[in-house]
């Protein structure tokens, strides 16, 4: 359905995560991957999805002098929010282990927030889900850092992982959103604007 109505803009995602290429591939139209890194530093005034609203922004940036008629960027990014703070990727195996171990026994948020951006105008959408993990011990904690090496990921934990299948015990709101990409926001957006 989106190919035909994207078949005259040069889709371009803005992303190296693997998740997010998947869940974009399953919308069924054709885009490519091009990604140009920037430094991920934002105020420490903003909140929850002001942080993923600036970022998403912020990597369209380096996208401006490509922009042409028919070009359209996806950038995304995505945070965990925990006991007000937001948690990003971890730096080591010792920082990913204070994520989880801050995580289990409790609940957060995860806030994901998308931005499309063309020659003509930058829109942008985000969501977030409330995810909760039962108490994780450090055994279970390490094993996943270990097995998984979740050094990529938000909160140093995959939803879609072996953490996500046996930790969560219940989620308010989108999975895909937890996964990095509210899918079904990206799938209205690109019906209804472009």
């Amino acid at each position: 359905m989106l190919a035909k109505k994207l078949q005259k803009y040069d889709v371009i995602l803005a992303s190296q995560s693997p998740r997010r290429q998947q869940l974009l591939s399953e919308l069924q139209f054709p885009f490519r991957i091009e990604v140009n890194p920037v430094d991920e530093v934002y105020s420490s005034k903003l909140i929850e999805h002001e942080i993923t609203n600036y970022l998403t922004k912020l990597k369209a940036e380096p996208f401006q002098n490509q922009l042409r008629e028919n070009t359209l960027v996806i950038t995304s990014d995505t945070i965990v929010w925990h006991k007000n703070k937001a948690l990003g990727k971890p730096r080591d195996q010792n920082d990913a282990f204070n994520m989880l171990k801050d995580l289990s026994n409790s609940r957060h948020k995860v806030f994901s927030s998308v931005c499309y951006t063309t020659l003509s105008k930058q829109l942008v959408d985000w969501d977030y889900t409330e995810v909760t993990f039962k108490e994780l011990t450090d055994e279970e904690i390490w094993y996943y850092i270990k097995t998984f090496k979740p050094f990529d990921k938000a909160g140093a934990y995959g939803i879609q992982d072996w953490i996500g299948q046996i930790g969560i015990t219940k989620m308010n709101g989108s999975y895909f959103n937890v996964m990095g990409l509210p899918i079904h926001l990206v799938y209205k957006t690109l019906n209804e604007n472009f």
